[in-house]
C-alpha cells in the first residue's frame, strides 16, 4: 500500500484548513471528521458491491433447479455479513493514519474495531449454523432431529467465548486472575442452570429417541395435545389441535410422564376400546321363539345353530330335566349378542383383523353390564378414525334391541315424568 499518498490525502483538509487561518487542532478536528464522512461513504458502497458479488459468485454455484445450500446460505445473511469484512479491513488500515496526531482516541477506536470483529465473526459463525440447520431440517434423515438445540449450544459457547475476548480487549482484563475457579463455576452453574439441563435433556431426547419433530403427544400436566413443531434447547413447542401452541420445557420430557403416539403412528392399526352398558335384569335364557328370531340373523345364524346342537347333545347325555331352562347348558341373549359383535368386526373391513379382536363382558357395575370392544382400524387418520368408530357403535346399538336387551341410560326428567305416583 502507497502510504505516502495517503498520508498526503489524511492530512489535505487539515493543511487547507491551517492555511485558512484556522486554528492547528481545530483544523486536525475538522480534517478527521471529513476524511471519515469519506471514508464512511466509500466503505459502505464497496460493502454494497462485495455483496452483490458474492451474492452473483453463490448463484453461479447454486442449481437453480432445487433449494440447495446456497439458498439457504443468502436467506440467513451469509453474504451481508462477509461483505463486512472487506470495508472492515479498509478502515482497519487507514484509521491509525487518519488519526496519526491523536494517538489516544486512536486507542479507544482500535479497541471498539476489535470487538466489532469479534462480533461480526459470531454473525457469520450463526449465520453458518442457522444455515446448516434449515438444510439438513429438509433431509428426511435429520428432519425430526432436534438440530435447534445442537444450534442453540454451539452459539452459547460462542458468544461465551466472544464476551471473553470483547472483556479482554476493552479492559485487558485476564481471566487467569480470577481467584476461585470454583465460585465462578458455581455461579455459571445457578445462571445457566436451565440451559444445561435443557442440553442434557435434549442430548438424552435424541440419542434415545424420545421425541421427534412431527410426534402426537399428549402430555397432560401442561395440557398439551398435538403435534410436536420445534424442539430446542430450552423448549418444546406443541401445536395442539385447536391450533394453540403450548411450550414445555424440554427437561421435563425425560423428568415427566406423557405419552407419544407415534407407536400407534408406525403399528398397522389405532386401537378402539369402548364399552356399551346393557341393563341386568334383560338378560335370559334364549326360548324358542327367541332361537328362531335369532337364526334369522345371517352373522350369527351359523353360530347359533351349532351352540344348540352342542348344547342339546350335552343335555341328553346327561339326562338333564329341561323343563326348567335353568338346567342343564343354555344359550343366553347376551352370549349371543357377544358372538354378533365379535362377527360385525370380523366383517368389518376398515377393522385390522390380523390385530388383537376381543368382545368381551366386563364385571357388573350399577351402569349394567360393561361389553367392551376391543379391536383395531386399518385407518389411523383421527377424523377417519373416529368415523369408523361412531359406525360400529351405532350399529351396535341398534342392534341391541332385536337381542331382547337394553342400552343402561340413566334417568332423565322426561324419564321420571313416566312414574306413576
Amino acid at each position: 500500500m502507497n502510504t505516502s499518498f495517503i498520508y498526503t490525502y489524511a492530512n489535505f483538509f487539515k493543511e487547507h484548513f491551517y492555511s485558512l487561518g484556522m486554528d492547528v487542532i481545530a483544523a486536525a478536528v475538522l480534517g478527521i471528521i471529513l476524511n471519515v464522512l469519506i471514508i464512511g461513504l466509500c466503505v459502505f458502497l464497496i460493502d454494497i458491491l462485495v455483496r452483490n458479488i458474492v451474492i452473483q459468485v453463490f448463484k453461479i454455484f447454486n442449481d437453480p433447479t432445487q433449494r440447495g445450500f446456497y439458498d439457504f446460505l443468502m436467506e440467513s445473511n451469509f453474504p451481508r455479513f462477509v461483505a463486512h469484512f472487506v470495508p472492515f479491513i479498509i478502515v482497519w488500515q487507514l484509521l491509525p493514519i487518519i488519526f496519526n496526531s491523536f494517538a489516544e482516541t486512536f486507542v479507544w477506536i482500535e479497541k471498539g474495531l476489535s470487538a466489532y470483529f469479534v462480533v461480526l465473526s459470531i454473525l457469520v459463525f450463526r449465520s453458518v449454523l442457522r444455515t446448516t440447520r434449515n438444510y439438513f431440517g429438509t433431509k428426511e434423515r435429520y428432519y425430526d432431529k432436534p438440530l435447534q438445540s445442537y444450534v442453540q449450544i454451539l452459539m452459547i459457547f460462542a458468544w461465551g467465548v466472544g464476551i471473553f475476548f470483547i472483556v479482554n480487549v476493552l479492559t485487558s482484563f485476564n481471566f487467569k486472575s480470577v481467584a476461585t475457579l470454583g465460585a465462578t463455576s458455581a455461579m455459571i452453574l445457578l445462571i445457566f442452570k436451565d440451559t444445561i439441563l435443557g442440553f442434557v435433556a435434549s442430548i438424552q431426547v435424541s440419542v434415545n429417541d424420545i421425541v421427534r419433530i412431527g410426534d402426537w403427544i399428549t402430555f397432560s400436566k401442561f395440557g398439551a395435545d398435538g403435534h410436536v413443531t420445534e424442539i430446542n434447547l430450552a423448549t418444546v413447542i406443541v401445536q395442539n389441535f385447536d391450533n394453540t401452541f403450548t411450550t414445555i420445557p424440554t427437561y421435563s420430557l425425560i423428568a415427566d410422564s406423557f405419552q407419544n403416539w407415534r407407536g400407534m403412528q408406525e403399528s398397522k392399526g389405532r386401537r378402539i376400546k369402548r364399552s356399551i352398558y346393557l341393563k341386568q335384569n334383560k338378560v335370559c335364557f334364549l326360548s324358542p321363539e327367541m332361537l328362531e328370531d335369532f337364526n334369522k340373523i345371517e352373522l350369527i345364524a351359523p353360530y347359533v345353530a351349532h351352540k344348540e346342537k352342542q348344547n342339546l347333545m350335552h343335555n341328553t347325555s346327561a339326562k338333564i330335566d329341561k323343563t326348567l331352562s335353568v338346567n342343564g347348558v343354555n344359550q343366553t341373549n347376551l352370549g349371543v349378542f357377544r358372538n354378533y359383535a365379535e362377527s360385525y368386526l370380523l366383517e368389518n373391513d376398515k377393522i385390522n383383523s390380523d390385530l388383537f379382536l376381543m368382545v368381551r363382558h366386563q364385571p357388573p357395575t350399577d351402569k349394567g353390564i360393561p361389553m367392551e370392544i376391543f379391536c383395531f382400524t386399518y385407518d389411523k387418520k383421527w377424523e377417519n378414525y373416529e368415523r369408523i368408530q361412531a359406525d360400529i357403535f351405532d350399529h351396535l346399538i341398534a342392534a341391541v334391541p332385536y337381542f331382547g336387551l337394553e342400552v343402561f341410560e340413566s334417568p332423565t326428567g322426561s324419564d321420571l315424568d313416566r312414574i306413576k305416583p
